[in-house]
């Protein structure tokens, strides 16, 4: 049944129109697939197209409930619950009169149906999300979201309604995402047909997906659409031509490298040594660096030393809360140290993780040799298959970040970027100039 069936003449409005490339995919997202995917490069409408067909399901049924989630809260409440739905609703469906909740962050329509709004990093909004049930689940900026975080918000995909014509109302998962590197789940579930842990996808024909891209949206300035052309070729592959990333030649690393390695999951009770390695920014504003944060463990000793890669924590932080960040992680994880690069200054470095925390055990490094001579030794290790990405440890939101940075950096073109310098001091620190190891249980849950 078509997504604008049933909708009375009060709910739509003559002088609202979707763009060609909506109205295209419009149809695809009323295929009987449950799962669809919609990629492509920034500003392309995915976000609003989304929202749309979520406000058609909600009034064409009366008392659903239907979520939209992302990885970060105060992205979800500022830019679709406070920007995208009501803009949405106020171009396309003006006569429709709808109730805000902000503190529990839902809306509820005048027939009954909830829009709920949730962000993955806040725990008690998600357990209050997961105490219920749901017609449509929309997982929005998908490059952000854990594989394990999207199999939880299926397990609520459950909620049997239906339609005003008195029809059941088809359970749908929506995702949208800039697509990044191929060795993230969405590619591999909907182009390879393949989970994370390496099975098959059980029904392929419930998986379909299409790609919108800057220039099938009118709407957008001309200068923006050439800001977009004048990014890199790996950008503008990403940005303006929506194609997920391929590996690029003379990169020290490669996603089958990687993947020969991945395991989704690691028992880390016997885990040998963690670390929190640190390579901090100096400023945090829209044009700073990330400050690249990384975890990662040993298991053994010597040659048949193998590390795993535990939890990539990166982000656009202030010197406080890259330090705060650090000492949270390093409780959470029950580590052993902290590494930090002090080439912006290792006092200064030093000074900043301590006032987190006083007895912080804090290591901090500084860059003697060039990016490629120190980056080569780990590299080798991964073409060994002694280091591991876990892919499903806990809740994390992946390695998605990270894995792209680790395929595209070729040595002498750019400077090595925040999360691969941060992994690089993780691993030299455990496996090649790291403390003689201890054993000692570590219980993580």
């Amino acid at each position: 049944m078509s997504l604008a069936r049933s909708l009375s003449s009060q709910e739509k409005t003559s002088s609202f129109d979707l763009t060609d490339k909506q109205k295209e995919i419009r149809s695809l997202l009323s295929g009987p697939q449950m799962h669809t995917l919609i990629y492509g490069g920034s500003r392309s409408g995915k976000t609003f197209l989304l929202n749309y067909a979520i406000a058609v399901r909600a009034i064409r049924a009366p008392n659903s409930r239907h979520v939209i989630a992302r990885l970060h809260n105060i992205d979800v409440r500022q830019s679709v619950m406070g920007d995208t739905f009501p803009k949405m609703m106020r171009l396309a469906f003006p006569g429709v009169r709808y109730k805000p909740n902000k503190v529990d962050q839902f809306v509820t329509l005048s027939n009954g149906s909830e829009v709920w709004f949730a962000g993955l990093d806040d725990k008690d909004r998600v357990e209050k999300i997961l105490g219920k049930e749901f017609a449509t689940v929309y997982v929005n900026e998908t490059s952000q979201v854990s594989y394990t975080s999207v199999e939880t918000l299926r397990t609520r995909l459950a909620q049997g309604v239906e339609t005003s014509d008195g029809r059941p109302l088809p359970l749908r998962a929506y995702y949208d995402l800039n697509p990044t590197g191929r060795s993230h789940w969405t590619y591999r579930e909907f182009h390879m047909g393949i989970k994370p842990t390496g099975e098959a996808v059980r029904n392929p024909d419930d998986f379909r997906y299409a790609v919108m891209n800057p220039g099938d949206n009118p709407h957008l300035p001309g200068a923006y659409l050439e800001a977009l052309e004048g990014l890199s070729s790996r950008q503008r592959k990403r940005f303006l031509e929506g194609e997920y990333l391929a590996d690029v030649p003379g990169a020290l690393w490669n996603s089958g490298m990687i993947d020969a390695s991945r395991v989704p999951w690691f028992d880390t009770s016997q885990i040998t040594r963690i670390v929190v390695a640190i390579d901090p920014a100096i400023s945090a504003n829209d044009e700073s660096n990330e400050t690249g944060i990384i975890v990662a463990g040993v298991v053994g000793a010597g040659q048949t030393a193998k590390g795993y890669v535990l939890q990539d924590a990166s982000g656009r932080y202030t010197p406080g809360e890259w330090a705060k960040k650090a000492r949270d992680l390093y409780d959470e994880w029950g580590a052993d140290r902290i590494v930090a690069e002090g080439n912006q200054g290792g006092a200064m470095v030093e000074a900043t993780i301590r006032s987190a925390g006083k007895n912080l055990p804090v290591k901090i490094v500084h860059a003697s040799r060039g990016k490629q001579a120190r980056a080569e030794p780990v590299a080798a290790l991964y073409e060994k298959g002694r280091v591991h990405h876990v892919g499903l440890l806990r809740d994390r939101d992946g390695h998605t970040g990270l894995e792209d940075q680790l395929t595209s950096w070729v040595p002498g073109e750019s400077d090595s970027p925040d999360r691969l310098d941060a992994l690089v001091w993780a691993i030299t620190e455990l496996m090649i100039v790291g403390e003689p190891t201890r054993l000692r249980p570590v219980v993580l849950g």
